[in-house]
């Protein structure tokens, strides 16, 4: 079973919208998932259970409680981990992981949240040994802006502990595409792709990546 870890330790970054449209995206593909919520907000929980009746099944874990039950033949689990993660907790969320997903939103206070955290996660991986994968993406980006512009020109000369180049792969702009999905329960990858071309095209590299061996660690079985 893989496990996407959707994780930035500030708040507001959209991290449920990542993992409910992670998890809608996967489950359209015939693929066993589930979607556990860890935030006490509930709101990807609270997504899930406004889900039209006959859509493509996703599983919920409510982990709320510090307890992930998975379901059997879970194929994919997704984690929508919440705000505040550090120290012991942050360890053992990223012991779980194979890969991990880092939304960060274009604005100054939370460009320089995000230059903390990814400290913090390199100084954990280090201690943990482990060979999580992680990537960024620019989050509920307002398009042609200048902070937009600050945030890609930022995260593209991030750089690994081991000194590559850290795997930035897209932004998402702030659409109503994504409030009206929320409100049904829905991913952009369940409606209609004339309705959502813009936002399936900015999905495109991070889709690409997951789907491709540099995105789990050296010697994953799936």
């Amino acid at each position: 079973m893989r496990c996407i870890l959707v994780l930035n330790a500030k708040g507001g970054s959209g991290k449920t919208t990542i993992a409910t449209n992670l998890a809608g995206y996967y489950a359209i593909k015939g693929i066993s998932v589930a979607l556990a919520d860890l935030d006490p907000q509930r709101s990807s929980l609270d997504w899930l259970a406004v889900r039209p009746e006959g859509s493509p099944e996703i599983r919920a874990i409510d982990g709320t409680e510090g307890q992930l039950r998975v379901p059997k033949g879970t194929q994919v689990l997704i984690v929508d981990a919440p705000s505040r993660a550090h120290g012991t907790f942050l360890e053992q969320l990223v012991r779980r992981a194979h890969t991990i997903i880092m939304p960060v939103v274009p604005s100054p206070v939370d460009i320089r949240a995000a230059m903390r955290f990814l400290g913090e996660l390199s100084a954990l991986r280090k201690v943990l040994a482990t060979d999580v994968k992680l990537a960024a993406i620019g989050n509920r980006v307002r398009e042609r802006s200048n902070i937009a512009s600050e945030l890609d020109d930022y995260l593209d000369h991030q750089r690994l502990p081991d000194g590559r180049k850290f795997p930035y792969l897209t932004m998402l702009r702030q659409h109503s595409n994504y409030l009206r999905a929320a409100e049904r329960g829905l991913s952009i990858f369940e409606f209609a792709p004339a309705a959502t071309e813009t936002d399936r095209e900015q999905w495109r590299p991070l889709l690409r990546w997951l789907n491709s061996p540099h995105s789990v660690p050296a010697g994953f079985a799936g």
